[in-house]
């Protein structure tokens, strides 16, 4: 075994909030070393949500070139070429791979590419990519080794070699008929791009409605609004197997409320969860305990059981979005010099970027009716919204949730052009304790999607007794 090598921190995966630590701890002249095993930043720049919405934008151009004669331009046949689709994704990641590594140096921060695990306390082996292995130990650890696509245990599914997030953004043909598995985010992103690029395109959702998460009318316009453009929904669909194989011919036999039935198609992409990178990196040597669905268990300090060892992002349970890992790396960063930041009552926005996007902050209404929570509900169509006049973006709505005995803003969703944006400035609302009459009355731009905020605003309900 090779002699130890010793730093102030080790850093095991770099996602967004590893490397952004190992940045800071390099420039604040701590000798910090970075094991990644494949991808230099992590997984958003490289093959997840940088990439991911590289492609959804080809797929609104080529939407919006199909659709031009709505708006006066007439066009000729239109077509899309997967290979320069493929290429101007990978530009950009070529792009990211050389800020990353430029940042790298100029912090001082050692990046290490290799399959890192743990063999004792504070003591990571690294199978070098190159060859070789090294030993490192730190004085403090932090572990961000963030999830991978779940492939549930359908029968005939393994074996079919399905597409996940990774392999649908490096097709350079365009699939005849796309299946997908999974009606949440990664699923609705890729099915709405394919089905823009020409593919036929089948959802099948077991759960009994797409977006589960969502009240029930949010998932029910997303629905419509898929339908709209082409889409096939199975909701409520139970797998029962699989048969064949993704990139030559792929079957799903899937149980529904009507009985059985077979659908075929090319390409089957499986996108029905996640699973922490956990596994087989040595933890129980590190003294890091898991807790029952395989994540680091983590304090709202993101402390694991392991003295001075912490766990940031996806991997440690956080809301599975790059902009938590960011704050996660803030929480970390603060403490370590002396602060008190924690995860607890943190605002969690995200967005799916549909088209049009889905955007929601804090509480549901659903989840206020689960919570004993009295609210008051508005809503208002994007139709209403008077620069959808302009633009005919006139699809979804919005919903904010309104405390019951006060004038605070619980909640907000919207599905609807620039939805997070419009997002941005009710969140900003949420954190300043800001009552919603005050962004009711506020004089916004004409003509916005912003500026629907007034009308949505003016909608709620008096309080009982007013």
């Amino acid at each position: 075994m090779p002699l130890p090598e010793h730093f102030d921190f080790l850093i095991l995966g770099s996602g967004q909030g590893g490397k952004a630590l190992a940045w800071h701890l390099g420039r604040s002249g701590q000798r910090v070393a970075v094991v990644e095993r494949r991808w230099v930043g992590g997984s958003c720049p490289a093959v997840a949500c940088m990439p991911s919405k590289n492609e959804v934008w080809s797929a609104r151009v080529a939407y919006l070139a199909h659709n031009a004669g709505q708006f006066g331009t007439s066009t000729g046949p239109v077509s899309t070429d997967m290979a320069k689709v493929r290429r101007r994704k990978q530009e950009m990641i070529d792009r990211e791979i050389a800020f990353h590594l430029d940042a790298y140096k100029s912090s001082g921060a050692d990046l290490i590419m290799g399959s890192g695990r743990f063999i004792g306390e504070k003591t990571i082996e690294v199978a070098l990519n190159e060859g070789g292995t090294r030993v490192l130990t730190g004085d403090k650890v932090v572990i961000n080794v963030g999830t991978h696509a779940a492939i549930p245990g359908i029968p005939g599914l393994q074996q079919a070699q399905p597409l996940t997030h990774i392999s649908a953004l490096e097709l350079d043909i365009l699939p005849s008929r796309l299946l997908v598995l999974g009606g949440g985010y990664v699923g609705l992103e890729l099915a709405q791009a394919y089905r823009r690029f020409g593919s036929r395109v089948t959802v099948i959702e077991a759960g009994p409605q797409l977006v589960g998460r969502e009240d029930r009318d949010v998932a029910d316009e997303m629905q419509k609004l898929l339908e709209g453009e082409g889409i096939e929904f199975f909701v409520g669909a139970e797998p029962l197997g699989v048969h064949g194989r993704s990139g030559e011919q792929v079957g799903v036999t899937i149980r529904t409320a009507s009985g059985e039935l077979t659908i075929e198609g090319s390409h089957l992409l499986a996108a029905v969860g996640r699973v922490p990178n956990t596994a087989g990196i040595g933890l129980e040597e590190a003294g890091v305990a898991l807790d029952g669905r395989g994540f680091i268990r983590v304090n709202e300090r993101l402390e694991t059981s392991a003295p001075d060892v912490w766990a940031l992002g996806e991997g440690a349970g956080s809301p599975q979005f790059t902009h938590v890992s960011v704050d996660d790396f803030r929480i970390v960063r603060d403490n370590l010099a002396g602060g008190h930041r924690t995860t607890r009552d943190r605002l969690v926005p995200y967005t799916m970027f549909t088209d049009p996007p889905l955007a929601r902050v804090g509480l549901s209404e659903g989840e206020a009716q689960r919570q004993g929570v009295i609210v008051r509900v508005a809503r208002l169509p994007m139709s209403a919204v008077l620069r959808t006049e302009a633009t005919d973006e006139k699809q979804g709505f919005m919903k904010v949730v309104v405390a019951g005995d006060d004038d605070n803003i619980l909640g907000f969703t919207m599905i609807g052009s620039e939805a997070g944006e419009v997002l941005a400035a009710v969140q900003t609302a949420m954190l300043a304790n800001l009552p919603y009459p005050k962004l009711r009355d506020a004089v916004i731009t004409h003509l916005t999607i912003a500026e629907g905020l007034g009308p949505l605003l003016a909608n709620v309900p008096p309080r009982s007794g007013q």
